[in-house]
């Protein structure tokens, strides 16, 4: 059995790690759930929910962000979500893209991680919008292409392209938790690393 002869530094790796990433998850709400018509829901919901699992096994810093509860125009954040998070701040906005929200922004900012982690509903708005501003003002981003859908495959297709011919760096959530596990002997967290990949590959 070999293993790596230097540990590489997880704050300056050019891969995601705990210690260099954040997860950014905006408008996982019944409406925008039930108008997915790029994938099964259920399978939307149960890979955005591993997302979640993945950030809170790994200590990633999360943003959490919702539209239009506080006015009471939409209904609050999946209980999916939240019952991963439970002391997770939600912030709640009225604009579309959720890069315009100084709250939102001011969170981002505040994890003080470069790479960021992004999922959002829908693709081609409520992600596309706040990633391409995230990259303008000089981040990385990651959207979790298998976590996030649109109205149709045309708009889900054209809101990745989009973000992708800006710079985006796109992963599906099975390759999130081996890039941030990287290694069986990190022992802290391979066991539910394995739960949480594993039980779903064999579904």
């Amino acid at each position: 059995m070999t293993s790596p002869k230097t540990i590489r530094d997880p704050k300056a790796d050019h891969l995601l790690t705990p210690q260099n990433a954040a997860v950014v998850i905006i408008d996982y709400q019944p409406v925008q759930v039930a108008s997915i018509a790029t994938m099964n829901k259920r399978s939307l919901v149960s890979n955005v929910v591993a997302v979640a699992r993945i950030a809170k096994l790994y200590g990633l810093p999360v943003v959490l962000s919702s539209v239009n509860v506080e006015t009471g125009l939409n209904k609050p954040t999946i209980h999916q979500i939240t019952d991963v998070l439970p002391d997770q701040t939600i912030i709640d906005r009225t604009s579309i893209n959720a890069w315009e929200d100084e709250e939102f922004v001011a969170a981002v900012k505040a994890t003080q991680r470069k790479k960021l982690i992004m999922v959002a509903l829908w693709t081609e708005v409520c992600l596309v919008f706040p990633a391409l501003d995230a990259m303008h003002a000089g981040f990385e981003v990651y959207p979790v292409v298998d976590a996030v859908g649109g109205t149709s495959l045309e708009a889900h297709r054209a809101g990745l392209e989009r973000i992708v011919q800006a710079g985006a760096k796109p992963v599906s959530w099975i390759q999130l938790a081996c890039e941030l596990q990287r290694d069986w002997l990190r022992k802290e967290t391979a066991a539910e690393f394995a739960q949480i990949v594993f039980a779903e590959v064999g579904d």
